[in-house]
């Protein structure tokens, strides 16, 4: 089981890809859990997901604490493939619940009904090549995992 969750080789892009991701998302987590850049913080997100979205609050809680302390976990590439395969979920589930309709596209210039799944399927890609591999060079999960394969990417 430890190797399930934690092997992960040397690699820096794995790394890269793991920072880079969970900034993204701990932004996003920022906004729902705190109400810092624009966001409505926990009391309004939990209300929009509830009231708006229709979501059973446990869902709407998770994803809260999914985006905000799942991302300070992936930064520090903890338990990376299970939060990868948690993203992975978590990104589907919001291209099939509100943006699949809306077509591939964002919304860049405000002209459309809403917004595309395009910056979704890479927050997929990049959680699938985390899940598959591992954190990468400088995570946590190198600590706990000391068996470790070696790579030079």
């Amino acid at each position: 089981m430890k190797k399930l969750f934690f092997e992960t080789d040397a690699s820096w892009s794995l790394s890269i890809l793991r920072i880079l991701l969970g900034v993204v998302v701990l932004a996003h987590g920022a906004q729902k859990l705190l109400g810092l850049f624009g966001g409505y913080g926990f009391t309004g997100t939990m209300t929009f997901f509830t009231d708006t979205m229709g979501l059973p609050w446990l869902v709407g809680f998770v994803i809260i604490l999914l985006e905000s302390v799942g991302a300070v976990a992936l930064i520090a590439g903890i338990a990376t493939r299970f939060i990868a395969f948690a993203y992975t979920l978590l990104a589907l589930g919001i291209v099939f619940t509100t943006h699949i309709q809306n077509g591939f596209f964002m919304n860049w210039f405000g002209n459309m009904a809403g917004e595309g799944y395009e910056y979704f399927l890479l927050w997929i890609g990049m959680s699938l090549a985390l899940f598959i591999s591992g954190g990468g060079k400088y995570s946590l999960d190198r600590v706990i995992s000391p068996k470790q394969k070696s790579s030079h990417a």
